[in-house]
């Protein structure tokens, strides 16, 4: 992203202002490739300058497999080992190296409602002499169309026989079930190979000193072969253009997230007025971040939905956990789609699954155990940010076969903890063990702080919506509950150091020096903690967990920071919410100026594109360009390039920093410390339940 403040702050960006910092990537390099995405089609460039992978476009996928990798004079590019220079913006990724005299560009896109991608390619001499060029890319297929839901991480792939359609390279499943095409064609879009390899297809061109060859790669996939070709001819014909469409999509549809009465959402997101970067470029970074996930796919059974990784795990997949850390941009951006998903999770058994997969709409994977608060999290910000309060009595029929109501349903998560009640006489609730929660920290499992307080505001939320429905009986009693509650949960924290215990399921009690238990408490319940623990809590924070541009999720003095290197909830990073969430909870606590200090680092990690799944520290991988370098996705890290809860960020800036918040009843108050940052700095355009109001100063003005 570009980081001077223009002289009139922008409050709606291009493609060009998102554009990442330089990335340089050497052969096997800590560099996580750029995606890109149609909202269709979804793709990932790989180390080289040509080469694409992961290519899926469901129900049709080439799982994680790599076609395209470059040849020059009949050898492999990469083999000479030169850094492939990276750059991604929304709509594209540009990549260049110098191989052997040869200067090669590379443009690659996911043309607009194409089922592909497109590499526009121009390669010119150095050397100052005539000579001859002999251009190859070496090609794959894994495509296949599975008849089974993707249930794993990885989208399904199939061994592919290739064959030749003149210059064309058509690769197919033994089923038949799917069709791959691929081929190199010229400035004027005919396919070429001048070469006889049946896995490389080559062009040589005689090209005058200094000269410029210029080609494209083309690659679709369909269900048949008349689809792949025709949708192939479409592309071919005309690669720039299909750059240049690319670029103005992309612009149009980032500029109606801040555009009321816009024809690609539901709602839309104020737009941010600021002369301070920082804050700008992390709003931004928020915003598109979730539109990247947008999928308007016609096979989906659910319509539009919103994925939660992209571009090479769980394609298919929204996590509820995910979802719900970007429900307030959900709420205000799509409340339409927010409605049908949420509606749709209550139709199915939230304790048995940590999302669903949107080809037959079915559950995906074990138990999440933050699902009730994640639930209770959506519906309360979808009730109060759009006002659609008929939701809580539309009727709903629960996996067993019970119908009942989103009201019923929302009292029946705020109460679940019940029946997780641990044996160890605590009174807590046990939300299970290391799959269940975070997944690499092994001592992080059973009676932990953060689910437990949000047990507390799960019982307060679900308070204020039965008080909503004229049911105060119910909300008295949900509110001594709560109050019953949050003693059993402060003291679990260990006295005078700011981090909390895991109590175990025999009843032992493990120091557990994790940021989730810092951002949840302190964005649930930190008016409850006294103020000498909030003071303790936020000392930690800054001790052990902020870093100059990230954090560390758990610790490295925590005695399980050895466990595992997974960098999204260990001591080595973060995952992208985290940042932000514990942003909101320092302000929540009382310590503002902590997270003001910090925004510029962060903002420096907005410059590789939309989050990561994990960005490491400083201490355990050299920053790009100042900022957080996201983790790689091969093991032992297993890390996509982006993940959908980028809608954090957003929440941070509006309910963290503009201190803005909405009542159940559509009241709008602000505070914040966004003084503190910019005086001038306002918020334009906020549509909350049908009502539009612009926040300046701390003060809410209604138009």
């Amino acid at each position: 992203m570009s980081t001077a403040a223009p002289a009139t702050p922008r409050t709606i960006p291009t493609v060009g202002d998102l554009a990442s910092d330089l990335v340089v990537d050497r052969f096997d390099d800590m560099v996580n490739p750029p995606g890109l995405t149609n909202h269709w089609a979804t793709a990932q460039v790989d180390h080289d300058v040509l080469a694409v992978r992961s290519l899926n476009v469901p129900p049709v996928s080439q799982g994680d497999s790599i076609s395209g990798q470059l040849y020059l004079g009949g050898r492999l590019a990469r083999s000479y080992g030169r850094p492939v220079e990276v750059r991604w913006r929304p709509d594209r990724v540009e990549r260049r190296t110098v191989v052997d005299g040869w200067d090669v560009r590379t443009v690659t896109v996911c043309p607009p409602g194409e089922p592909g991608v497109a590499v526009q390619v121009e390669v010119t001499d150095t050397t100052g002499a005539p000579r001859e060029l002999r251009l190859g890319a070496w090609l794959d297929s894994t495509v296949t169309c599975a008849a089974d839901p993707w249930l794993a991480g990885a989208p399904p792939q199939a061994r592919n026989a290739l064959e030749r359609l003149g210059a064309r390279r058509l690769g197919r499943p033994a089923d038949g079930s799917a069709v791959s095409v691929q081929c190199l064609v010229d400035e004027h879009g005919a396919p070429v190979d001048d070469g006889t390899s049946d896995r490389v297809a080559e062009v040589v061109r005689d090209v005058p000193a200094g000269g410029t060859v210029r080609l494209a790669l083309v690659h679709t996939v369909a269900r048949g072969r008349d689809e792949a070709l025709a949708a192939f001819d479409r592309v071919a014909a005309d690669v720039p253009g299909a750059v240049e469409a690319s670029r103005r999509t992309w612009d149009a549809e980032i500029e109606a997230l801040f555009t009321p009465g816009n024809d690609e959402f539901g709602g839309c997101l104020p737009r941010l007025v600021t002369t301070d970067d920082a804050l700008r470029r992390l709003y931004w970074w928020g915003a598109v971040g979730v539109l990247w996930f947008r999928r308007d796919n016609p096979a989906s059974v659910l319509g539009r939905t919103y994925d939660t990784l992209m571009p090479r795990y769980w394609q298919t997949t929204t996590f509820i956990w995910d979802y719900s850390l970007s429900s307030m941009v959900h709420a205000l951006l799509d409340p339409h789609v927010m409605r049908r998903q949420v509606e749709h999770w209550v139709g199915l058994d939230i304790e048995k699954h940590f999302g669903t997969e949107w080809l037959t709409g079915g559950p995906v994977g074990y138990w999440y155990s933050v699902n009730h608060y994640a639930m209770t999290r959506l519906v309360h910000d979808y009730l109060r940010l759009h006002g659609d309060h008929g939701l809580l009595d539309a009727e709903v029929t629960t996996p067993d076969g019970r119908t009942s109501t989103m009201g019923d349903e929302v009292r029946a998560w705020a109460t679940a903890w019940h029946r997780l009640r641990s044996g160890t006489g605590s009174g807590l609730a046990d939300y299970g063990d290391v799959d269940n929660l975070l997944e690499c920290v092994s001592s992080y499992v059973h009676e932990v702080a953060s689910l437990n307080a949000a047990n507390v505001w799960n019982l307060r939320t679900a308070a204020g919506i039965s008080d909503l429905q004229g049911r105060a009986d119910d909300a008295a009693r949900l509110r001594a509950e709560a109050a019953d509650l949050l003693p059993k949960v402060l003291d679990l924290g260990v006295p005078g150091e700011g981090f909390f215990h895991a109590r175990q399921a025999d009843g032992t009690l493990v120091q557990t020096r994790h940021c989730y238990d810092f951002a949840t408490v302190g964005t649930t319940i930190a008016a409850d903690v006294p103020a000498d623990r909030r003071d303790a809590m936020v000392e930690f924070f800054v001790r052990e967990l902020r870093t100059p541009s990230w954090m560390r999720a758990l610790s490295p003095w925590d005695d399980d920071a050895g466990w595992s290197v997974r960098a999204d909830h260990q001591w080595n990073g973060a995952y992208p919410a985290w940042p932000a969430d514990s942003a909101r909870a320092a302000i929540a606590l009382g310590h503002p100026e902590v997270v003001l200090e910090w925004l510029p680092g962060l903002a420096r990690s907005a410059n590789q594109g939309p989050p990561g799944q994990a960005h490491f520290v400083e201490e355990a991988e050299e920053p790009i360009g100042g900022g957080a370098r996201k983790t790689p996705p091969q093991l032992p890290y297993i890390i996509d390039w982006s993940c959908s809860s980028a809608g954090a960020w957003c929440e941070l800036v509006l309910a963290g920093v503009f201190g803005v918040e909405v009542d159940l009843d559509g009241t709008v108050t602000a505070g914040g410390c966004v003084a503190e940052l910019d005086p001038e700095a306002r918020l334009e355009g906020l549509v909350v339940q049908g009502r539009t109001y612009d926040v300046v100063g701390g003060e809410v003005r209604e138009r």
